[in-house]
């Protein structure tokens, strides 16, 4: 499995950016290639994706929410494997950062979705998940 970390500061209060990424119909906001998302229940979420030219869909389950203000989820079924984390921290009253963890199989990830192989992958993924974050925080800040 890689592993995958990134962060950005945003210019909200902490509980304004953990209140919105519970909002899951609202995902493809921001993350770029989900058509469509929606909870089903209390822990779970299905997505409806546009990757490689081709409509896939996935479910996912929350693994853990709350504590620290950590969102963490993972897919299910016949996805590629996928385990995630968002994590919220305060840095003031009127901001904070998130970060972002992802673990992936490549081999698999490339299987479902397509893309480059190797490090060209790798590095495709850091910067999708980069974009996603500096759109998230600009959906936040222009609210």
């Amino acid at each position: 499995m890689s592993r995958l970390q990134e962060q950005i500061e945003i210019d909200v209060p902490a509980e304004q950016v953990w209140a919105q990424l519970h909002r899951i119909d609202e995902y493809p906001q921001f993350v770029d290639g989900v058509r469509s998302a929606f909870a089903e229940g209390e822990s779970r979420a299905h997505f409806d994706v546009g990757a490689g030219g081709e409509p896939r869909g996935f479910d996912t389950e929350l693994t853990e929410r709350g504590g620290e203000q950590v969102l963490a989820w993972q897919t299910l079924g016949g996805s590629p494997e996928l385990k995630g984390a968002f994590a919220v921290l305060e840095l003031d009253d009127g901001h904070c950062e998130l970060q972002a963890r992802l673990e992936y199989d490549g081999a698999a990830l490339r299987e479902a979705f397509g893309g480059p192989k190797g490090f060209a992958q790798v590095r495709a993924v850091e910067q999708a998940v980069r974009t996603d974050l500096e759109q998230f925080k600009e959906l936040m800040e222009n609210r």
